[in-house]
């Protein structure tokens, strides 16, 4: 909700930004006729439903249900608070916000403190890192070939061998320990209190695409376990949605169409060093459709780099279909056993591994070779189990011609019959390659009477028609709730002279139904003139008196029975001639 900003300067900002441009730069918009779609960012899905409106500057997703302006979008997107959006949008159309010199500091968001704890941090551990008890640490990095350059523009720091070092800077600046237990920064003492999460250890900070620290990871100086300790889940951070290094490359993934993926901190350092600038670190974890999508809105071209231990595991290359579902090219490349891109690049240098991205395997030809060393293809089982690998991969191309080309090449390396492939395709089931997003959270379409929907639409479109709706109708005689809360803030709209166009209007909705109510009738199919919505208009609302009538006369004639069955005669009368007056009506 607007809070303490002025209505009017919320709408200036509105009428400054370009949804299309703005929501364009997160994930790709393609034109629908008026409007642009998009596979929607909220939830995981094949088919674009969500939908982006330049003349009405909202978006709404028929997957899932989310509608709203700007300001909800960079919320939804972001996790801002409502205040943040508002300022960061303020800042990208040059609008000047009023101050507010009584805003409570404790008011401000969860996710703004935690950003300032990771910051506060970052300048701790890399202060530690400059000290003159780092020695161990310097020559760890100096060893590793990390240049004092690279430290600084990664940030990379220390956590001293110490429980309570960290604990005891943050508390010096004010940050009390339930904040830091948010973080993720320290960890419960079974005994009572808490002591520092990352003790001894590298600190590597976590970037969003924004340069904000999500979180740390944490590596060792010898060969003890565990190598790595990384920062949990908090409200700020979630591993699958970000990509280690993006920050930085991102502009360098656009300019060469590609984008090559990593497993590590280090793995990502040093290449980077070195000039390969089109790199990303998946962190180790599985890789999900949001760091696709995310990778997605600069290039669809991808390279894998597996490091020899990790290459050849088909539970790792199954993960790869998640690109092959975002309709995305995969290629990878193996190391040789033993080296990994960090160990690779410190032995044989940049050019080399370079040469071997240029010389990286479809993903076709790349998993076709491994199950190849898996299975025997000379074998009936082996030829059926090294089919059924692959037609799993091919299965989840959306290109048909692709998939026809791919089952037609498995046909000749098999030395099988096409019809045999065929057959099997079509019995594969095809699953989500991340099981949490296997079912899109789909929301049930509102279901709300249609003469009420169409009104509240023609009411968006036109302006002029909320007064007559004023002047013959209540937001009471609207059945349901929804649509009559709706209906009464735009008739308070319209007597304080605020606006109510659909953008604006978000600003004063709060409730999710509410937003997605007014998302689906904006995008209504429109196949009216100007003369036909008018006379619909109008036939609306005589709809809407009618129904009114109706339901008066049904409440009266179980009134008057009532009445009659007491024997009421004055209420009875009162009763009856209210219901003649009615049936004048003709409702």
């Amino acid at each position: 909700m607007p809070g303490r900003i002025p209505d009017n300067t919320l709408e200036d900002i509105l009428g400054r930004v370009d949804i299309v441009e703005m929501i364009a730069s997160y994930i790709p918009l393609k034109r629908a006729g008026r409007n642009f779609k998009a596979c929607c960012p909220f939830h995981h899905e094949k088919t674009a439903s969500f939908m982006v409106s330049p003349d009405r500057q909202i978006y709404h997703c028929f997957g899932c249900g989310e509608s709203g302006n700007a300001f909800k979008f960079l919320m939804r997107h972001e996790r801002m608070e409502f205040i943040e959006a508002v300022q960061a949008l303020a800042r990208k159309a040059g609008v000047i916000l009023p101050e507010n010199k009584s805003v409570d500091p404790r008011l401000t968001s969860l996710t703004t403190q935690l950003y300032k704890v990771n910051e506060l941090s970052t300048l701790f551990y890399e202060s530690n890192l400059s000290s003159s008890q780092s020695i161990k640490a310097k020559e760890y990095l100096l060893n590793r070939k990390i240049k004092d350059s690279t430290i600084k523009e990664f940030k990379i720091g220390l956590a001293q061998d110490s429980w309570d070092s960290l604990i005891n800077y943050l508390r010096s600046k004010s940050i009390n320990l339930s904040l830091l237990d948010k973080s993720g920064l320290i960890i419960n003492k079974d005994g009572g209190g808490y002591y520092d999460r990352f003790r001894n250890r590298i600190i590597f900070p976590i970037f969003d695409i924004k340069g904000r620290v999500l979180g740390f990871g944490a590596r060792v100086m010898d060969n003890s376990l565990p190598k790595y300790v990384n920062s949990p889940e908090t409200e700020v951070y979630t591993k699958g949605r970000h990509l280690y290094g993006l920050n930085l490359a991102k502009d360098a993934i656009r300019d060469s169409d590609s984008a090559v993926i990593v497993e590590g901190y280090l793995d990502f350092i040093m290449p980077y060093q070195e000039g390969l600038k089109n790199i990303v670190a998946s962190l180790g974890t599985a890789l999900t459709s949001e760091q696709a999508r995310l990778l997605k809105r600069y290039t669809s071209n991808i390279i894998m780099v597996y490091d020899g231990d990790s290459a050849g595991e088909l539970a790792t290359l199954r993960s790869l279909d998640i690109f092959i579902e975002e309709e995305m090219s995969v290629r990878v490349v193996s190391l040789p056993k033993g080296l990994d891109p960090d160990s690779f690049v410190r032995s044989y240098g940049i050019s080399s591994f370079k040469e071997k991205i240029a010389d990286a395997k479809s993903l076709f030809e790349y998993k076709l070779g491994i199950l190849k060393l898996r299975f025997n293809p000379k074998d009936a089982e082996g030829k059926a189990k090294i089919a059924k690998g692959m037609l799993e991969t091919i299965n989840k191309l959306k290109n048909a011609v692709l998939k026809s080309e791919y089952i037609k090449m498995l046909a000749e390396e098999l030395d099988t019959k096409e019809e045999a492939l065929l057959q099997e395709v079509g019995k594969i089931k095809v699953d989500r390659v991340n099981p949490q997003f296997s079912q899109p959270q789909r929301t049930r379409s509102v279901n709300i009477n249609p003469t009420e929907r169409l009104l509240v639409k023609l009411m968006l479109e036109e302006t002029d028609l909320i007064h007559q709706v004023k002047g013959n109708l209540l937001p009471s005689d609207f059945k349901d709730e929804r649509v009559s809360r709706i209906i009464s803030t735009m008739f308070e709209l319209l007597e304080q002279g605020k606006s109510i166009a659909p953008q604006s209007l978000m600003n004063h909705v709060d409730d999710q139904d509410l937003s997605q109510l007014l998302g689906e009738s904006m995008f209504m199919p429109e196949n009216l003139s100007q003369d036909h919505k008018e006379k619909v208009f109008l036939d609306c609302i005589q709809r809407l008196k009618s129904e009114k009538i109706k339901q008066r006369k049904q409440f009266l004639h179980d009134e008057i029975k009532t009445a009659q069955h007491l024997g009421d005669e004055i209420k009875l009368n009162r009763l009856m001639e209210e219901f003649h007056e009615l049936i004048k009506k003709r409702g």
